[in-house]
């Protein structure tokens, strides 16, 4: 028995690249924003702290009982003290002392070394420490860009066929290497000097 797929007319083709381009820039410019990400990972790492066992109950109930107001509180708490489990994560949320960008991922670095910035990452946390610097990776696992078509005389095409727009949308793939602030103007100088020996497969 065949599936169901979701396809548009050909008439809807150029509506239906405008809206996978907005949701690749929509990807790329605020969700896989680097600021953005470095503050999932500074919750992340506050969590793993203020939780019990570093991770959420699993049972229904309790989970449920978790609200975004008690982390928020929590969160706020212990950048006030400390003394507070989680003190140095929470008080780069709150006081927006989130670790930086050192590297980015580039198609030219990728092209020499398709690892370079994990390459990057356990050089520089190699020169400066664990507690000071933080790896971001994601490549987006499939596309969602292809889809049938049918024509004007009523063929089915798949959308990448008839579309070169669909062809260039590019896969979402992000590599950031983030350094404390405490560091930055060290690292970058280093990492100048450094970069291309650490990339060199």
């Amino acid at each position: 028995m065949g599936q169901f797929v979701l396809g548009v007319e050909e008439g809807g083709l150029h509506s239906a690249e405008a809206m996978l381009l907005a949701r690749y820039f929509m990807y790329v410019q605020v969700y896989f924003h680097p600021v953005r990400r470095v503050y999932d990972i500074h919750l992340k790492d506050f969590l793993k702290q203020w939780l019990k066992n570093g991770k959420y109950k699993t049972d229904l109930e309790s989970h449920l009982k978790m609200t975004d107001n008690e982390v928020t509180a929590a969160i706020l708490k212990a950048a006030r003290s400390s003394s507070q489990a989680g003190h140095d994560s929470a008080s780069r949320i709150v006081n927006r002392n989130h670790f930086r960008v050192l590297y980015q991922r580039n198609p030219e670095d990728v092209s020499k070394n398709p690892e370079a910035a994990f390459s990057i990452f356990e050089a520089t946390e190699k020169k400066f420490g664990i507690d000071f610097v933080r790896l971001d990776s994601y490549k987006q696992k499939g596309s969602s860009v292809n889809f049938p078509v049918i024509t004007r005389d009523n063929r089915i095409i798949p959308s990448i066929t008839l579309s070169e727009t669909l062809q260039r949308i590019p896969v979402v793939a992000v590599d950031y290497v983030y350094i404390s602030p405490l560091y930055r103007k060290e690292a970058e100088r280093w990492l100048e000097k450094q970069r291309e020996s650490i990339i060199k497969i």
